[in-house]
């Protein structure tokens, strides 16, 4: 079976290991024909895609060899269609779909405008262009191949929307890019993986939701934000597995030295949080202390918009910090990196 994952640019790689990882010989990753869009063939229960962390949007591909989307009104391949939204649709609980949409160029042509009427004829979902449970894709088929591809995506909403986020904060970060940034911790069940500045808690639940861990925390000292992420961790059923702590990111008290196998955190950068001088005084704070408390080895991964201003302190936190990985990621008009940085046995 033929499907796409669509995946924030630049996080290609976390999701072509993960489909590796969890699925073996059972996948087979295929080039990429743009940014963000990766093919795969699957051998398995289409519902197992729907677990995958680092995907946006996972989709089923039908190829279609005709010279134009009108073709599609053929009763053929009309009928392929219905048979693949029938198929989604049996991945969730009953009426889980009760809109559907094109996202197409020219979906308000008359071919596409009966091409709805047929749909919603032969399915009972109702057509709703702006916010709709089911997605489908109509483009050219990629690369040299012929003809036209319809992509129906196997979820109502997509996947990095998380069903736990039940308190959303203003600038929380996008999970899949929190699920990248497990990764590149290097997870392991020994882990004393800490999060400072919280937030409303996406990273601690990504890490405890890819692997447990010995010890994991969170702080903030925005007691607001800690409630929130009180919320979500309960929706995801890990209040037991960690601590939400009030504590100054820049003064871990409590926490003893080189206690840290991990830690991961989203900078402030700005918009939101933090003046400019404010940040430039945060950043070397907080990278000073969490040297205190990492262990010798320790990863730190931090994701931020503040490039100029992170990267010019690589050099003043180098005895403490060396600096092993960046990931440029793009996500809707913004480019924040991820830095990943190990602690020094100096």
């Amino acid at each position: 079976m033929q499907y796409e994952a669509e995946i924030l640019p630049g996080l290609e790689r976390f999701a072509a290991a993960e489909l590796e990882r969890r699925f073996g010989r059972a996948v087979a990753v295929e080039e990429q024909a743009e940014p963000g869009d990766l093919p795969f063939t699957f051998e398995g229960d289409a519902y197992d895609l729907l677990q995958l962390r680092t995907a946006v949007a996972v989709y089923k591909v039908l190829r279609y060899d005709i010279p134009r989307p009108r073709a599609l009104l053929g009763h053929q391949h009309l009928t392929r269609l219905v048979e693949a939204i029938e198929e989604v649709q049996r991945l969730h609980p009953p009426r889980s779909f009760r809109t559907f949409r094109f996202s197409a160029a020219g979906r308000d042509s008359s071919v596409f405008m009966r091409l709805k009427d047929e749909i919603a004829a032969q399915t009972g979902l109702q057509n709703d262009p702006e916010e709709a449970d089911l997605l489908m894709r109509v483009r050219p088929a990629p690369g040299e191949a012929r003809g036209w591809d319809v992509l129906v995506r196997l979820s109502p909403r997509p996947l990095a929307t998380r069903h736990w986020r039940v308190c959303n904060m203003p600038g929380a970060l996008n999970a899949t890019i929190a699920a990248a940034m497990v990764e590149l911790t290097q997870p392991r069940e020994d882990d004393f993986f800490l999060n400072p500045m919280c937030g409303s808690g996406t990273l601690l639940i990504e890490r405890l939701g890819r692997l447990p861990a010995d010890i994991a925390a969170g702080c903030d000292t925005d007691l607001n934000a800690l409630a929130c992420a009180r919320q979500n961790v309960a929706e995801a059923g890990l209040g037991h597995r960690l601590d939400l702590l009030e504590l100054d990111a820049t003064d871990l008290q409590g926490i003893p030295d080189g206690a840290c196998t991990a830690l991961a955190a989203d900078l402030p950068w700005g918009q939101l949080v933090g003046e400019q001088a404010e940040l430039e005084w945060l950043y070397p704070a907080a990278l000073g202390e969490w040297a205190r408390v990492a262990a010798p080895g320790a990863r730190l991964v931090v994701v931020t918009h503040m490039v100029e201003l992170f990267e010019g302190l690589l050099g003043e936190v180098a005895p403490l910090w060396a600096l092993v990985d960046v990931v440029k990621v793009f996500q809707g008009g913004l480019h924040p990196r991820i830095y990943v940085l190990v602690r020094t046995d100096r």
